[in-house]
């Protein structure tokens, strides 16, 4: 029996794959989550043998609950699911760790059948995604502008990103400058706007 934890913010799609997956023989749901958070703690104290996770979930998106369950929890492989799945946000998945990256509009039986591949031991890439990814640009930016970038999202001050990110407001500046300049945009809000619907945030 393979046991599955399920997470995702939105009740009656949590509510739909549990059921979904409790039809078959070999799966168990074993634990759900509303919040990333309390995925990373349900699934220490449960430990599934797969963690399906939405991408975008309060607390802890899907890519860091990826990220502590690879490192905490090395056992438990971890299939993403996204409603608006972004070339950027399948690499930086598998980065994290990920074996599984899924749209939510696959079909049902697909669901099951990846997780029984990852489990396995084998990973899943939805075709379609991938072969977006292998055509898409690489991100100019780098870590650091990218942290800066993901910052001002809301039009953050300076001041409180150059104490967020321990930096001067100088180089806080100049990072957001590079950004803009890299993306060729007007503004740091074109440049936040652009990067994040590449999935590099």
């Amino acid at each position: 029996m393979i046991r599955v934890l399920i997470a995702d913010d939105e009740d009656l799609i949590r509510a739909a794959l549990a059921a979904l997956l409790g039809l078959e023989a070999d799966l168990e749901v074993v634990a759900q989550a509303g919040d990333g958070r309390s995925a990373v703690d349900v699934a220490l104290a449960r430990h599934p043998d797969v963690a399906v996770v939405d991408l975008e979930m309060p607390e802890l998106d899907g890519l860091a609950v990826t990220a502590e369950l690879a490192r905490a929890l090395p056992s438990c492989a971890v299939v993403i699911l996204t409603g608006h799945g972004r070339p950027g946000h399948l690499q930086r998945a598998l980065n994290a760790g990920a074996k599984g990256f899924l749209p939510k509009g696959a079909p049902g039986r697909m669901l099951a059948d990846v997780i029984r591949r990852v489990h396995a031991g084998g990973r899943y890439v939805d075709p379609a995604l991938a072969a977006d990814a292998l055509a898409a640009p690489e991100c100019p930016l780098t870590p650091r502008e990218l942290e800066v970038l993901r910052l001002a999202e809301f039009d953050t001050p300076i001041a409180v990103i150059a104490r967020r990110t321990n930096l001067s407001h100088g180089t806080v500046r100049n990072y957001l400058a590079a950004a803009v300049n890299k993306l060729g945009v007007s503004s740091r809000a074109e440049a936040f706007r652009t990067a994040h619907e590449h999935g590099w945030l």
